[in-house]
């Protein structure tokens, strides 16, 4: 009997364990995220991130590993990835996969922890404009004012962090100072405290951090999301706008529909578009710009003007609304109406006759002596001629010609009443004469 409640035991013991033992299983399975941080930091690449990271949250997983691989890219959207990766409940961990300069720099010194590539680089994070130089001084104090910050966030020395930004900081034992950024190795990173180790993998990084087969889900940008990313790049955008407005601008003067609006109307749907997807362009901003673009074209067919500046009001307000920088958005639309103006000069000049649109704008018919049409008689057979004064001529004047009545002017000298004057050229209703000696 006592053999048979023992078997009894351990049969429901054993039965049990089957529904606690894949409880136990999906519990304790880690799961890490793996999101791509290459080529230039820009605007796009902030949605794509912010998409990661609620993905990550929703499965809620154990680590975000950020790759990063990066030369750098714009400060602005580098900051706001940064405040991303600093509201994440959840650890990161950026892997230096080769490189992390300038922006990539800032985005990889707000993560948890940092690990590198044995040939792994981290630095040279100045500020530069896009003409190449080095940025004003006051852009460049805040930002080594970030750099430093995003030292201080997770314990690091922040002077390392500022001598990547700071050419007057000098660290000789580093090669920085006297004109030079500061760009740490990986094993000069771990000496200095900014990476916790040499990682030829991510495998490598989680079996160093203590993760036992852990599942990796590895994020991927969408062909949507990488349009964005180049749609939304500081040089695409003016280029962008510059042939929508040259594209509209020639199908303008062309009769029907052509390529040149095809052209235009594309590069407006893709600006939108990317801008769109990018978080940047609200359906608001599309609104103002498609009510001023019927505008502008209803001003074609209104008389006073009044439409026509208000369409290209709200044209401009939602351009600017739709771009990620309002100033840099100001310069590209300026960089647009350049061209457009470039575009309409060459049209109307050497295209003005054949255009459709231009024919109804611009007069081409003139009055000319070859058609027939004259501006008032040429009285060339007055030439030589000579009459009387009848009122001094100062230097313009009457004189007298077989008792014809002629309005004169002299020759530039004053003529008194009464002299005799001989007619030296006619040139319309102009009757030049002089006196005779």
């Amino acid at each position: 009997m006592r053999n048979v409640k023992l078997i009894s035991y351990i049969w429901v013991l054993f039965i049990s364990s089957l529904f606690f033992v894949p409880s136990f299983t999906a519990t304790s399975n880690e799961i890490v995220y793996t999101i791509p941080i290459h080529d230039n930091v820009e605007r796009g690449l902030y949605a794509f991130l912010e998409r990661a990271f609620e993905e990550a949250q929703q499965k809620e997983a154990n680590l975000i590993v950020l790759d990063v691989h990066t030369p750098g890219g714009e400060i602005a959207a580098a900051a706001d990835i940064a405040k991303l990766i600093d509201a994440q409940p959840i650890e990161t961990v950026a892997y230096v996969n080769t490189k992390a300069h300038s922006a990539g720099a800032l985005i990889a010194l707000h993560a948890d922890e940092i690990y590198m590539t044995g040939d792994g680089t981290m630095g040279a994070a100045a500020v530069i404009d896009q003409a190449g130089n080095a940025a004003a001084q006051k852009v460049n104090s805040a930002w080594i004012a970030q750099m430093r910050s995003a030292a201080e966030l997770h314990d690091r020395d922040p002077q390392y962090a500022q001598a990547m930004a700071d050419v007057t900081l000098n660290l000789p034992e580093y090669r920085a100072g006297e004109n030079a950024l500061l760009t740490l190795s990986a094993k000069e990173a771990i000496k200095v405290g900014y990476a916790e180790g040499i990682a030829p993998n991510i495998d490598s990084i989680l079996a160093q951090k203590g993760y036992s087969d852990p599942t990796i889900v590895s994020m991927q940008t969408t062909f949507a999301e990488d349009l964005a990313r180049f749609i939304t790049n500081p040089i695409i955008v003016p280029l962008l706008l510059s042939l929508a407005s040259l594209g509209l601008v020639m199908e303008l003067y062309s009769p029907g529909f052509g390529v040149p609006g095809a052209v235009g109307i594309t590069a407006l749907v893709l600006f939108f578009f990317g801008h769109t997807v990018a978080g940047f362009a609200g359906y608001e901003s599309i609104l103002l710009f498609v009510i001023g673009f019927i505008l502008l074209i209803a001003e074609m067919f209104l008389p006073g003007g009044i439409v026509g500046i208000v369409g290209g009001g709200l044209v401009i307000t939602g351009l600017l609304g739709a771009g990620a920088n309002v100033t840099h958005m100001a310069y590209s639309i300026l960089v647009a109406m350049f061209v457009a103006a470039i575009g309409m000069v060459i049209t109307m000049k050497f295209f003005g006759k054949k255009l459709h649109m231009l024919n109804k704008l611009v007069l081409h018919d003139a009055t000319t002596t070859e058609e027939g049409y004259v501006s008032n008689i040429n009285r060339i057979d007055l030439i030589g001629r000579r009459g009387i004064t009848e009122t001094p001529l100062r230097p313009a004047g009457v004189m007298d010609i077989e008792k014809e009545r002629l309005d004169v002017v002299s020759d530039g000298r004053f003529i008194e009443k009464g002299r005799e004057v001989e007619i030296m050229k006619v040139e319309g209703s102009r009757i030049v004469v002089r006196e005779v000696d």
